[in-house]
């Protein structure tokens, strides 16, 4: 990766130069038998749309806050990627009330109609499918985001200072999500070409470190995978044999 990345964005822009073609993120939900991989160039493309949403239509501006009510998930991935293009605080699991948007799954719009800004809603269902019906208050993810361009360009750069992050309490700025990432992929002994395969949730920052951003700032990719208790020791070896995972958490 490049020694001058100083936020996540600037990882994933250095991925996608070396390496546009090999895995990024691949996804498995164990509840449901989902398996979605996405290369560096797909994820970016997911990324740089969603980013297109967030500034654009949703009007959303550096410092801005959106509490992410969302599991451990490729689209998960995204949004904070996404967040980080254009400056926004993505908060992990945070409070809606305090937020200037909020973006939630199925199993949160409940709580996530406490916030008073814009409301984006994810079915995570397979292959980013949309809901049957749209929840009442909420934008549809699905419907909203195929339309987006393909590339992206903030309409101010990205202050690599500035916060970024917060998850489990703790903030972070763009600069220390590289740094940590970085620190963390050492302490794992990853590198480029590193397969992590992780079971963690995404509300804590080992999850978040695990799951994505150590193995971007190391040029690795992640098997993320959910409801991981549902696969049975068996199934687990195979996959790490499949998945030619090199380590697992």
């Amino acid at each position: 990766m490049n020694a001058s990345d100083r936020t996540p964005a600037d990882l994933l822009r250095s991925a996608l130069a070396a390496d546009p073609a090999r895995p990024m993120v691949t996804f498995y939900d164990d509840a449901t038998g989902e398996r979605v991989e996405l290369s560096v160039a797909t994820f970016a493309n997911w990324v740089a749309k969603t980013a297109n949403l967030l500034q654009g239509d949703l009007a959303a501006e550096p410092g801005d806050r959106l509490a992410l009510l969302l599991p451990a998930h490729w689209q998960s991935a995204v949004w904070l990627l996404a967040c980080a293009s254009v400056g926004v605080v993505a908060d992990v699991q945070g409070d809606p009330a305090a937020a200037d948007l909020v973006v939630s799954g199925p199993d949160s719009l409940d709580a996530a109609r406490a916030c008073r800004g814009e409301r984006i809603a994810l079915a995570l269902r397979p292959l980013g499918g949309r809901f049957p019906q749209a929840p009442e208050g909420f934008a549809d993810y699905a419907v909203e985001v195929p339309g987006q361009g393909d590339r992206f360009a903030p309409f101010a750069p990205v202050d690599p200072d500035a916060p970024a992050l917060t998850v489990g309490g703790a903030g972070f700025t763009g600069a220390e999500l590289v740094a940590r990432g970085r620190a963390d992929g050492a302490a794992l002994g990853l590198g480029a070409g590193s397969r992590v395969l992780s079971g963690r949730t995404y509300d804590t920052w080992d999850g978040l470190s695990a799951g994505l951003f150590a193995p971007l700032a190391t040029g690795g990719s992640v098997v993320l995978c959910r409801h991981l208790g549902e696969l049975g020791e068996d199934g687990l070896a195979q996959r790490v044999e499949s998945e030619r995972v090199t380590l697992s958490v």
